[in-house]
């Protein structure tokens, strides 16, 4: 590949540059915003990078200085770090409080920073205490995750249950209908929400076109006023022939020279956003050593810097991947990494010492990286079950980390012909307004005994009506009809759904017949968990081990994990009796309440040896790489695996009241899962 650019370019390369460094003046939308809040609760759509976390911050501030508190809640454990560690600088460590699960700190701080989910069972307890909560703004970021299929009913929810006085600020850069979602919450909450739309980048986005051979075209033709958009000539010529892609089964492209010509027209440095992990840490080891040679300087930072980082943590000192970090400046990023490696990626790439870094589209959501570029090979990305075309909230997540502002002038989303790039499809995204947000409420146990813990059944019904999905069955005739197929005409197939979930606790005696927790159910209430029926079961059924906390962690990771695994290894001689006879006892043991609820139509998670053994193992201290190198499972995978572990084990622990000696146990397990390299001192609860 030789480097080179089709001569139109030239005026559009003459505007990189960083911008000159004036006193910072707020847009008017950010104006706009900060007075709204003060009179209503208040929805900000704005593309990323333009500013609404400087409105979370001035607000906060303000609210700080009233002696008010603020509960700033994000989707993502590693945006919840990021945003701590931001408003900690800006206010001070000590008026900033931390609330993941994993992390506890300073939680009676002026400003917390926590996951939804903890809102969440927030509003849980306080509906069930009587005790309003005592903060004076909540600030709901990304929350275009309303519309996330697994994780949306946790936003529905905390929307629906905040009490009115609390003002709600949401900030999002890609919800299509904001004034539908604003319009719902004025009717379930009374009072105006304010919408404030900004559509304009504060740093522009150009769209551009790497040819195969190195050269770069404009991605789209110059726009002429009332016709629309189509792709540049020389870009929609090569999509109609039948020249070779950039890649093709099996391979990746050139990376090493295709950093090489980025470089040459000052693009970097750039995020790619790959389709899976193996190719994230494949590409790293196609890139070469001659851009940092030819920058001493930043070579030398950059390698002092990695050492202040991993300073202390052997395993991040000798992690496999450091040594592509110091010779070529490239990094991997995904969730297949220890957090605290990823942390190690993101810090250098926020300090401006890497050139590129490979990451799957996760990264396009949530922790800010700044890049000048962002390259794009696929118009697909996987699901968790298929791959499905990119769509265009998708498209602006990814192509909005390109061009930092305050350190760009200009940014840019760079398209490499890959082989599963469809250059129409990427055409229509490139101006595609964000896709509008649809209801995801859904039915769940936990739900169910959380609200019978505080609401009768026919309170519970008007608390469905105020469901995101009720407002667009009764208010919206035609865009209603996606609601009204899936939750029925008049939301009965949800209250059906309900009733199906309340009828099973009563028969299996956590809920008597009219809709009252049994003493089972108001325990089994505080297992906020995934499977909270299977682990309650399990405990009244004394299924668990009572007094060793190793083999306590390694039950419950059982029902944590979501791995499928085909090999059964349970009459392994080399498998540990203890554990081998605990397993079979709660497998055993839970199959009939297993049976029951898959007949009823629920579901009933299948129980692995596999990580319960690994559990095991990390619990008494097997090595780190051993268990990686034996196991299926990739590194942040099985940390993952043990922070849900841990998280379980928490659950379990607040049982103190009707089960002392198991909760006793679960406290001491979690010590034994949570160690290093899974959390590191510092974060550490």
């Amino acid at each position: 590949m030789k480097p080179g650019s089709d001569k139109s370019l030239r005026h559009v390369f003459e505007k990189i540059g960083t911008p000159d460094q004036n006193q910072f003046r707020p847009d008017p939308f950010q104006i706009q915003a900060l007075k709204a809040i003060k009179q209503s609760d208040c929805l900000v759509t704005a593309p990323t990078g333009s500013g609404k976390t400087w409105i979370a911050e001035q607000v906060a501030r303000k609210i700080m200085q009233q002696k008010g508190k603020v509960w700033y809640a994000t989707p993502l454990k590693a945006l919840t770090n990021s945003i701590h560690a931001q408003f900690s600088k800006l206010f001070g460590k000590e008026n900033v409080g931390i609330l993941t699960g994993d992390i506890k700190e300073n939680t009676d701080a002026a400003i917390v920073i926590g996951t939804t989910e903890i809102l969440r069972n927030q509003l849980y307890d306080a509906m069930h205490t009587g005790e309003n909560l005592t903060f004076d703004l909540i600030i709901l970021d990304e929350a275009h995750f309303l519309g996330d299929e697994q994780r949306g009913v946790v936003w529905e929810e905390i929307m629906i249950y905040l009490p009115v006085r609390i003002p709600l600020l949401l900030l999002s850069a890609t919800i299509g209908n904001p004034f539908q979602i604003a319009k719902w919450l004025e009717s379930i909450r009374g009072k105006k929400c304010h919408v404030i739309e900004e559509h304009n980048r504060p740093v522009p986005l150009f769209p551009l076109f790497l040819h195969p051979s190195g050269t770069l075209f404009p991605l789209m033709q110059k726009k002429i006023k009332g016709k629309k958009q189509i792709l540049h000539k020389k870009v929609f010529k090569f999509d109609h022939t039948k020249r070779p892609r950039m890649s093709f089964a099996g391979k990746l492209p050139p990376f090493g020279d295709i950093l090489r010509i980025l470089d040459r027209y000052h693009l970097l440095p750039a995020i790619f956003f790959l389709k899976s992990r193996a190719e994230c840490d494949q590409a790293i080891k196609l890139c070469n050593s001659n851009l940092l040679s030819r920058n001493p300087e930043k070579k030398e930072a950059l390698f002092n810097k990695i050492n202040e980082l991993t300073s202390g943590n052997p395993h991040l000192a000798n992690h496999n991947q450091r040594k592509y970090l110091e010779q070529t400046a490239t990094a991997s990023h995904h969730s297949g990494h220890l957090p605290a490696w990823k942390v190690v990626v993101e810090t250098l790439m926020a300090d401006g010492l890497l050139d590129a870094m490979f990451a799957t589209s996760t990264v396009a959501a949530g922790v800010n990286f700044p890049a000048r570029s962002v390259v794009v090979l696929n118009s697909d990305r996987f699901n968790g079950v298929e791959f499905m075309p990119l769509t265009p909230s998708e498209f602006a997540q990814m192509s909005g980390r390109a061009g930092r502002r305050g350190m760009d002038n200009i940014g840019f989303g760079i398209i490499l012909p890959g082989k599963f790039m469809n250059l129409k499809h990427v055409a229509t995204l490139n101006n595609a307004p964000p896709s509008d947000i649809e209801s995801q409420i859904t039915i769940n146990f936990s739900m169910v005994l959380n609200l019978l813990l505080s609401h009768t059944p026919d309170q519970i019904k008007p608390l469905l009506e105020k469901s995101f999905a009720s407002y667009l069955i009764l208010s919206e005739k035609k865009k209603g009809g996606k609601a009204r197929k899936k939750f029925g005409p008049d939301l009965e197939f949800l209250w059906l759904d309900f009733i199906d979930h309340m009828d099973f606790l009563a028969e299996e005696n956590f809920v008597t017949d009219n809709g009252k927790l049994t003493e089972d159910g108001l325990w089994a209430s505080k297992l906020r968990l995934d499977s909270p029926l299977l682990v309650a079961q399990s405990i009244r059924e004394n299924l668990l081990p009572q007094t060793d906390p190793a083999l306590l962690a390694a039950i419950i990771a059982s029902f944590v994990n979501e791995k499928e695994f085909t090999d059964d290894p349970l009459y392994n001689k080399a498998l540990p009796k203890r554990l081998k006879e605990a397993f079979l006892n709660a497998r055993k043991g839970l199959k009939p309440f297993a049976i029951k609820l898959l007949k009823k139509g629920f579901d009933a998670p299948n129980l692995f040896i596999q990580p319960s053994l690994l559990l095991y193992s990390w619990a008494h201290d097997e090595p780190w790489e051993n268990l990686v190198t034996q196991s299926d499972f990739a590194e942040g995978d099985f940390a993952r695996l043990i922070l849900r572990t841990g998280e379980n084990l928490r659950q379990i622990s607040k049982l103190e009241e009707s089960f002392p000696v198991i909760a006793k146990t679960a406290k001491d397990a979690i010590v034994c899962i949570l160690k290093e390299p899974v959390v590191t001192f510092s974060s550490e609860t």
